[in-house]
């Protein structure tokens, strides 16, 4: 098994330091068991890869009903994220870290915590979720709220037209956010 570390800023919020084994011809990485997170059954796995440029910044987005499973085999990002669970003692607790290149690690996040990265280089982010994909639960709020206040380490980041108009957090509403 793992180390798996929970954060020190939000609940739930865990990394998982990975071993890669290789030699001259490559390497293998086992980075993923659904038995290292027992918080929740992954009966409903959905698979997905994300290809970024350098320079691109995604989200942020959260969700109410879908845990995410990051890994970083390719490039390098900064990951922020803000707890918008309002039940938890992390509320709008912030953290920012780095994933990929030779920092061989997945990242558990949980239901409620917005989430984005920076693509420091250009990036292959797999993730997976606990439940398919069919759009009733794709939440965002704007990647740079001054009320959040991540530091993306990028002033003027290729943001999409879906995540430029995400509302900010007052525009959503404490009564909007997850629990």
């Amino acid at each position: 098994m793992p180390d798996i570390v929970d954060s020190e800023l939000i609940e739930g919020v865990q990394r998982v330091g990975l071993t890669a084994h290789g030699d001259d011809r490559g390497r293998f990485i086992e980075t993923f068991r659904a038995e290292w997170f027992p918080q929740r059954p992954w009966d409903r796995i959905q698979a997905n890869t994300s290809f970024s440029s350098a320079g691109v910044l995604r989200g942020l987005h959260f969700h109410h009903h879908q845990i995410d499973y990051w890994f970083v085999p390719v490039g390098r990002v900064r990951v922020g994220l803000c707890d918008l669970r309002r039940s938890r003692s992390t509320f709008m607790q912030t953290e920012v870290l780095e994933m990929g290149a030779d920092d061989w690690g997945g990242l558990f996040i949980p239901i409620g915590v917005a989430h984005g990265f920076f693509a420091m280089t250009d990036v292959i982010l797999t993730y997976l979720v606990d439940n398919y994909y069919d759009g009733t639960d794709e939440n965002g709020v704007a990647w740079d709220d001054p009320d959040i206040g991540i530091d993306w380490g990028a002033t003027d980041p290729e943001v999409s037209e879906r995540d430029a108009s995400n509302p900010t957090l007052k525009e959503v509403g404490e009564k909007n956010l997850p629990a």
